[in-house]
């Protein structure tokens, strides 16, 4: 069996299967282009639209509610230091997220330290507060 191609035959296949892909890989990158703008588009709303409504469960809460919150886990620190998170919001008798905002309070004011990352994080009452 001999090979009747020669190189000037395969050049010019290469050179066509080359400029195939380059076509189909131009045309896929475009409709790529084509489908985010669209996205980003759709998605944005125009200067001066109100912005949509935030969900009910979303709504802020009163800033004497926080108060009172942190006011609780303040005491339920003093009486349990070195606690977890976990342990004492069941003592509070706040959801997961509730006391969030109250201790962040507490710490920027010097009434409580956080010791340790994440689930792991222990809290105490600082002296003098």
């Amino acid at each position: 069996m001999t090979n009747t191609t020669s190189a000037q035959d395969l050049g010019q296949r290469i050179e066509q299967m080359i400029t195939e892909h380059i076509t189909a890989s131009r045309a896929c990158a475009q409709e790529a282009v084509v489908r985010a703008f669209a996205t980003a588009a759709s998605s944005s709303r125009p200067k001066g639209a109100p912005r949509p409504a935030r969900p009910a469960s979303g709504k802020k809460r009163p800033s004497a509610e926080i108060a009172a919150l942190g006011e609780r886990f303040y005491e339920v620190v003093c009486a349990k230091p070195g606690e977890t998170m976990a342990v004492l919001r069941a003592d509070v008798g706040a959801s997961a997220r509730e006391p969030s905002r109250s201790v962040a309070l507490l710490r920027r004011a010097g009434r409580v330290r956080a010791v340790g990352s994440r689930h792991l994080t222990r809290y105490f009452p600082l002296s003098g507060s």
